[in-house]
């Protein structure tokens, strides 16, 4: 069977695209695993696949693979690539598009320099929503870590799980040795990202996040819009914020609880490929 893809990214975030309206197509967990090896593979941070609506309130369904061939619940800069995709493919004319993931719908929206500006909903944070197990909800909670080490983190579903950790300066923070750990940590159930946040000033922050299923990226839209939530939820930050990335910068805005996180960066198309399975 020949698969056609679309190679795309958000910051370096990079994604391989499957349309499966035009292109119907069937991958076990297995051949996803093959398709992300950077080696003997296309590669990719996370698999999108496109689907048809699945209710008649939206124009798009899709859902979103990690290399490992896990399901997992929200991406943002996917979602960014996603409604680049349907533009450019010509799926859909409309500059707005609504789309359901596995949790939740979202609008999108494409400016005419190519920006994606994606609703998120709002964030949540009650800790059975990541899920979290703590005994109430709190600003920061202590995880006590498998080598002895406590640290401190803020917890926030975006739609998908989050925590954040606030260090002093992201280049020297202990992503590679603290990420895994505190991701399998056994008070999150079904795991957690985790950003590793450095407050520069009131309106920006640097980021490092190490995802569930995927390891470190150069870039996690959700990761962006959970440290800057966490960031104005605890009074560290203004409304608006500038995440830098290792692969780029978004813009983060929230009004606080109940409003909406508006995200808005780029997406881009770098080739397209057909292989056979």
């Amino acid at each position: 069977m020949k698969l056609h893809f679309t190679k795309m990214h958000g910051l370096g975030n990079d994604f391989m695209v499957l349309n499966r309206i035009r292109h119907p197509v069937r991958l076990s967990r297995r051949q996803i695993q093959r398709l992300a090896d950077r080696h003997f593979g296309v590669g990719f941070d996370q698999l999108l696949m496109i689907d048809p609506p699945d209710r008649p309130d939206i124009d798009f369904h899709y859902r979103i693979f990690n290399p490992d061939g896990s399901e997992v619940e929200h991406c943002g800069n996917g979602a960014r690539c996603f409604a680049r995709f349907v533009l450019d493919k010509g799926l859909i004319a409309r500059r707005t598009i609504r789309v359901s993931t596995v949790n939740r719908v979202l609008t999108l929206k494409v400016s005419r320099n190519n920006q994606v500006s994606v609703d998120m909903d709002a964030p949540d944070f009650d800790p059975a929503a990541l899920p979290f197990r703590a005994p109430a909800e709190a600003d920061l909670y202590t995880l006590s870590l498998d080598h002895g080490e406590s640290v401190q983190v803020a917890a926030v579903s975006v739609g998908n799980p989050h925590c954040v950790l606030t260090v002093p300066d992201v280049d020297t923070a202990r992503v590679r040795d603290n990420g895994p750990r505190i991701g399998s940590h056994p008070d999150f159930p079904r795991g957690v990202n985790v950003g590793f946040m450095q407050v520069v000033d009131r309106d920006t922050i640097r980021l490092r996040v190490y995802e569930r299923g995927a390891g470190e990226t150069i870039a996690c839209g959700t990761g962006a819009c959970a440290a800057a939530v966490c960031g104005i939820h605890n009074g560290q930050l203004n409304n608006v914020v500038t995440v830098q990335l290792r692969g780029g910068e978004l813009t983060i805005e929230w009004h606080g609880p109940g409003q909406p996180i508006i995200m808005t960066g780029p997406a881009t198309t770098v080739f397209e490929g057909s292989l056979l399975l």
